[in-house]
């Protein structure tokens, strides 16, 4: 796309994100069994793929192929499919499977639209949509147009100390990440309200979004981890960003009030949180 992006195109494209989030959900609601079995494993033997992973995408991407042939699509599952209009369609079928294969009521379908590089260093984040399947509930949000749940504006919470916030974050599947994220966790619980590990990088963009949480960091999301979920904060009001003025993106992910963001990332920086040793 080499002219800029109209609010009318970001209307529409927040509209079939919301769509497409919803038929998703619905075929992912409708369709769990008693009892769910892991399909295959990605970065370790605790980081689980099931058939409905596999499924969901798929509908996604039959139905971004029917509607808007020329876009791209980047899916957790299946990967990059570079399109010709400069927009890309970034999925997570199901975020949170480690919940859904347990039966925890914390998971979501994220669809975000981004125009630019499919890569959150260089891409411009337009519209996005979460929607937390086992509450039937849906988050939306377009660039300049606002975050809503269920129609209902957001906003993200006024500014407040660390000490007196509720942060969220979530940890990696690889016992060397997780071995730093443990000692990031003890040195940051002291100074905080409290935290919550919930267990979908989306859903806890959206609470920051809609206040249940106060600021939310996370070190490792991918692409379809963040592609939704960033605009929908950014859009309520809230700041997105990384460590040490890099973007949000895989080696770190703060979100909240402008002033929280920052308070936090002071110290994250100095606990080393965005490093692996």
């Amino acid at each position: 796309m080499t002219e800029p992006i109209s609010p009318d195109q970001i209307r529409v494209l927040r509209e079939f994100a919301e769509h497409l989030a919803r038929s998703a959900g619905s075929l992912v609601r409708e369709g769990r069994p008693a009892r769910v079995d892991v399909a295959a494993t990605k970065s370790s033997e605790v980081d689980p793929v099931t058939a409905m992973d596999l499924a969901a995408e798929a509908h996604l991407r039959a139905l971004i192929a029917e509607h808007r042939p020329g876009d791209g699509i980047l899916g957790e599952e299946d990967g990059l499919t570079p399109g010709s209009t400069g927009v890309t369609w970034v999925l997570d079928p199901i975020d949170g499977t480690v919940n859904y294969l347990y039966g925890v009521p914390a998971y979501a379908i994220s669809v975000g639209v981004v125009v630019g590089e499919p890569d959150p260093a260089h891409w411009t984040p337009v519209a996005g949509a979460v929607h937390a399947v086992p509450l039937d509930v849906t988050y939306t949000a377009g660039r300049g147009q606002g975050a809503t749940r269920d129609g209902e504006p957001l906003r993200v919470n006024p500014s407040r100390s660390l000490a007196t916030s509720l942060v969220g974050t979530g940890f990696g599947y690889t016992v060397e990440r997780r071995t730093v994220q443990a000692r990031v966790l003890a040195e940051l619980l002291p100074r905080v309200r409290d935290i919550r590990r919930i267990g979908s990088a989306a859903l806890d963009l959206c609470r920051v979004a809609e206040g249940s949480l106060d600021v939310y960091f996370e070190r490792g999301l991918n692409p379809w981890d963040l592609a939704a979920g960033q605009v929908i904060v950014r859009e309520a009001g809230g700041a997105v960003t990384g460590l040490r003025g890099a973007e949000a993106g895989t080696a770190m992910t703060v979100a909240g009030a402008a002033e929280s963001v920052t308070a936090l990332t002071a110290i994250l920086e100095s606990l080393g949180a965005d490093r692996d040793a």
